[in-house]
This record gives structure tokens, sequence and C-alpha cells, in this order.
């Protein structure tokens, strides 16, 4: 599969004392929705600015759709951007701006048109195209800022904290549409929010000191496939008897948390009927089971990292 965006050895210094990227190499695959992870100050709004051609690179090579460096002219209706602090035209409707920006994508007046319907109605808010944007809430203005990005359906977007300020109600009904997207645009999603991201994403890339130190799957990078957290009721876990039954798997407690770890070629499907065979014959309750370390979690752990 070949790469929406790359990075190779990218260095961006601001001044001679702060060097925002530090030689980021990193990659996204077309089709996919990514992650984009990291502390304040990592680095992930000057990678963004990088892309959109807003900075450019001090060293190092940018890639974007096999087309290189961002080009206006070569790369028109072709990326899409969401800053995170947008700001939107106050006296006009969110029709309006859609139409104007499909517009300068090279469309004509009634396929603007169109168009416009089509990502109103995609951010859930066919019912206020005709509003001003003005007269809508935090909420519906940021969502009509993400239609903005996806306006023309571009193959590259990147969204800076999309979900912020939704309530659970409007972030579900976005994250469902950003997800339908899967495997026809490249979305790169910058959160601080991990657990949705974890819901989202299926490839992360994470940022720190301006550095990639860990990219892939997100099935690689949290462990679905090799770890399971059994969360119990009270009662003592019989440790070695899990590893007697389970010889290639070692296990482990946090709190009330048993954490079984198999190897690469583990089939957890198979372990995890001999799991429950154990704890059952200990009377012990299960009061939850999932695969893999949570994404916040792993982030946490790597950045503690020096």
């Amino acid at each position: 599969m070949s790469d929406a965006l790359r990075f190779e050895g990218v260095v961006k210094r601001y001044g001679r004392k702060t060097t925002a990227l530090d030689g980021l190499t990193f990659r996204i695959p077309r089709g996919c929705i990514a992650g984009f992870v990291g502390h304040n100050g990592a680095g992930k709004t000057t990678a963004f600015s990088v892309v959109s051609g807003y900075l450019p690179p001090d060293e190092g090579t940018v890639d974007i759709l096999g087309l290189g460096t961002f080009h206006a002219t070569e790369m028109k209706g072709q990326l899409g951007v969401l800053p995170q602090d947008a700001e939107l035209p106050d006296r006009h409707t969110p029709t309006e701006l859609l139409v104007h920006l499909a517009r300068l994508q090279g469309m004509t007046r009634r396929e603007s048109v169109r168009e416009a319907e089509r990502v109103l109605h995609l951010v859930g808010l066919g019912d206020r195209q005709r509003s001003l944007i003005a007269t809508l809430s935090h909420g519906m203005r940021r969502r009509v800022a993400v239609g903005t990005a996806l306006c023309g359906s571009p193959q590259l977007v990147l969204l800076d904290e999309p979900l912020a300020g939704l309530d659970p109600v409007q972030a579900h009904s976005l994250r469902e549409a950003l997800a339908g997207l899967r495997g026809i645009q490249t979305l790169v999603v910058s959160s601080h929010n991990l657990a949705e991201l974890e819901r989202l994403c299926d490839w992360v890339v994470m940022l720190k000191k301006g550095r990639c130190m860990r990219q892939g799957t997100l099935t690689d990078i949290t462990g679905q496939g090799q770890v399971v957290r059994w969360v119990l009721g009270e009662g003592d876990v019989p440790l070695d008897d899990l590893a007697a039954r389970l010889p290639d798997h070692s296990f482990s407690l946090q709190g009330r948390t048993l954490l079984q770890q198999g190897g690469a070629e583990a089939d957890l499907d198979a372990a995890s009927i001999e799991v429950m065979s154990v704890l059952s014959s200990a009377r012990l309750a299960v009061r939850g089971v999932s695969r893999g370390v949570a994404l916040e979690q792993r982030f946490i752990d790597d950045a503690r990292v020096s």
C-alpha cells in the first residue's frame, strides 16, 4: 500500500534555540485514519503546518500523496486542513461558506451547491444549512469547521482536535461520520483525547520532542493481539495455576486487573478458555475482559522513557 504522507528526517527550527521538529520521520498509509499523538510542544502543529505549506522545513523531505512537498496548484483540492482554532465568517451561512470553498476548487455553481449539501449532512448539520454561522452553537460551529476540511473529498485531510467542545452525542455522531471515510480518504487526526482516537483510528504516530517515538497499526501499538486484561472480583488470584496451564503466557497483577501476555503467535481465543477454567475453579468473578493496553496508557508509558 502506498503512503498518503511521509516525513524523512524533517527539521524545523524557530530561531537559534528552538527545534520544533528534530529529524522527524514517519509514514501514514493511504486510506487509513491516523491518530497524531504527542504532548503540547511535541511538534504536532508544526508538522501540520509543514504539510500544509504554511512553514517550509529547514531539512529533510516531505511527500504528500506521492507528489512531493505542498504545491498549491498541483495539489488543488487534494489536501484539506482543519486548524485547532479555525475562525469562521459569522455573517455567512454554512452553505455559502462551503459553496465558496468548492468553487475555489474548480467546481461549477451547481456542483458546489450539491457538495455543500453533502458535507453538511455528513457532519450532521443538514437542518442548519441556511442559518447564519453567528447563530450556531459552539458544537455546531466546530462541525462546520470540520466540514470545510472535508469539502471536495480531498485525498488527505488533517484534522486538529475535530471533536473538541462537542457533547457526547455530537462527538459520537461526528466520529461515526469520519469512520465512514476510512478507505475513501486518508484522515490524520491530532487530539489529546486518546480514548476518542482509540475508537476512531487504525494507525498511530506518537511524537515526543519533535521526533517519532512510535508508529504503526493501533493493534500493534496497543498489543491487542498479545495482551488481555481481566478485571476480577475479590479473592486470591491463582497465578501459579495459570502459569502451569499456559506456560507460554505470562501473568501479573495490577490491583484487581490480571494482565495476560502472550507471544507473537499466541492464540488468545484458545487461551481464554483455559484462563476462564482456572478462574472458575478458584471461584473468581470476572467483571470485565479487554484486549490490549489502552492507547492512553501506552502513550504515558512511552513518554516516561527518557
